[in-house]
């Protein structure tokens, strides 16, 4: 929480040197080696995807201190290049931007739920038959809507290990979870997914994405049938020893640190309706910037000082999945901005008219940029637009947007962020969280694999029967 607070402070001072001159310089042109400026960008996906396999150095690529050391260098490069090609003045407004208007917010958020929820132990077990853990699955689904697909990832995923820890095969389950708790469930309210909620700040009426309840239904629906199926195969191939060991480990449920409960849906008020760039609801004063940032934090202080140890002890909770989350974001958050400037520059040039081009488009970029600014830019391509005699959507300051469009957009963002595994947030806390309680997780594109084979096809169905052109 000190780390997330000294970057506000640094960002905050930062934005307030620069804000006075943003308005005297105009944004240069790209650029023609963006080529060369994306390149520290493909470099740090590829070593998260690469330095775990190979023998010698995965030990030290372990260490979130390495982490943090490849993805500084690679912001660094990114910041050299952008200073060099484009100006100064214009490496610090893109840095500011980065820190200041995406990774603090981001983080803050992410850090709440994942130290909140820590509080929140649900004890005991129960067999893990293929329904029991589907039904898990299925509550965190619908979770993920009401708190956050953070929040319920958080909640969750240490009561389903333990839940699973007599069986041998348990990867399959953690991957399902990913797909589903932290990711697609979180389709039907703005604070279900990070896309969706930038989308609300826009202008994006908070509702409207309850109109997507018959794409949550079908693709969750689908997935949690899919993953059923899957772990009964699974579960009849576990030993007979292992079965009657987690039959007769059976243990009444209950629930501690449930005072944390109130500070969850205290984060999800806070997240709805402080916005420095509008009125609180039913007032005329507009909050100062990152006041929504220190709330959340107060709450997590608030946790922290009335959860008892015990309670976290029993969740086995500490930093290390936040903090590798924390040390690679940070250089995601940095480099990804010259891929995001080739996008807003020549996405015009792609010539994405129809909802399923705006699908595709949207959601493999959300795969490996992260699916919240990826969201932004699509939306804003998509106001420009506008398909003839389709309903209008109203997004704010943007103006309009055709709802087929917006529809297409918000899909691809929230569904294809669970593709890999820095597509969204809680995915590399859920991989984590399981490889500490030893699950051995596949790799960067292992887990690709999986959602190639998993998750694509129900994507591909789902973008025919609710993603066409009007």
């Amino acid at each position: 929480m000190a780390v997330i607070a000294c970057l506000a402070i640094v960002a905050a001072l930062m934005g307030s040197l620069l804000g006075q001159h943003d308005g005297a310089h105009a944004a240069p042109a790209l650029p023609g080696s963006w080529a060369l400026g994306a390149a520290p960008f493909a470099f740090l996906l590829l070593a998260i995807a690469v330095l775990p396999l190979i023998p010698a150095i995965a030990g030290w690529w372990h260490s979130n201190v390495s982490r943090l050391a490849v993805a500084a260098t690679c912001g660094v490069a990114t910041l050299a290049w952008i200073t060099a090609t484009m100006g100064a003045h214009h490496a610090a407004t893109l840095t500011r931007h980065a820190v200041l208007d995406e990774y603090i917010p981001f983080m803050a958020l992410l850090f709440s739920l994942y130290v909140i929820s820590g509080g929140i132990a649900i004890r005991g077990n129960l067999p893990a038959h293929p329904g029991t853990n589907a039904a898990i699955l299925a509550i965190g689904t619908v979770l993920a809507s009401a708190i956050g697909t953070t929040g319920a990832s958080m909640v969750l995923i240490r009561f389903l290990l333990s839940v699973n820890k007599e069986r041998h095969k348990v990867a399959h389950t953690v991957i399902f979870f990913i797909f589903l708790v932290s990711n697609c469930g979180g389709l039907l309210l703005p604070i279900g997914d990070p896309p969706l909620f930038l989308g609300y700040l826009k202008g994006v009426p908070f509702l409207w994405t309850t109109s997507l309840w018959r794409e949550w239904l079908l693709v969750n629906g689908i997935l949690l049938a899919l993953y059923f199926l899957w772990d009964r195969h699974e579960w009849k191939a576990e030993r007979r020893k292992d079965i009657s060991r987690d039959e007769h480990a059976q243990r009444r449920i209950s629930i501690d640190g449930r005072l944390n409960i109130l500070w969850l849906l205290l984060v999800v008020l806070v997240v709805a309706t402080v916005d420095p760039s509008r009125p609180l609801p039913g007032t005329e004063w507009k909050p100062f910037p990152y006041l929504r940032e220190l709330l959340m934090l107060g709450l997590c202080a608030l946790s922290m000082s009335f959860t008892k140890d015990a309670v976290r002890k029993a969740n086995e909770f500490d930093f290390g999945a936040i903090a590798e989350v924390a040390a690679l974001f940070i250089g995601i958050f940095v480099t990804m901005q010259v891929p995001l400037l080739v996008l807003k520059e020549k996405g015009a040039a792609l010539g994405l008219t129809t909802p399923m081009e705006y699908f595709w488009a949207t959601g493999s970029l959300s795969a490996i940029l992260d699916n919240a600014p990826t969201y932004l830019v699509f939306l804003q391509t998509a106001v420009a637009t506008p398909i003839q005699g389709a309903p209008l959507i109203p997004v704010g300051d943007l103006g309009q947007v055709s709802e087929p469009l917006l529809t297409a957009v918000s899909l691809g963002a929230v569904l294809m962020g669970a593709m890999t595994y820095i597509g969204n947030g809680p995915n590399f806390m859920v991989k984590a969280i399981a490889e500490q309680r030893g699950v051995r997780m596949p790799s960067f594109f292992g887990y690709l694999g999986w959602s190639c084979l998993v998750l694509l096809p129900t994507l591909c169905l789902a973008s025919r029967l609710f993603v066409a052109a009007p």
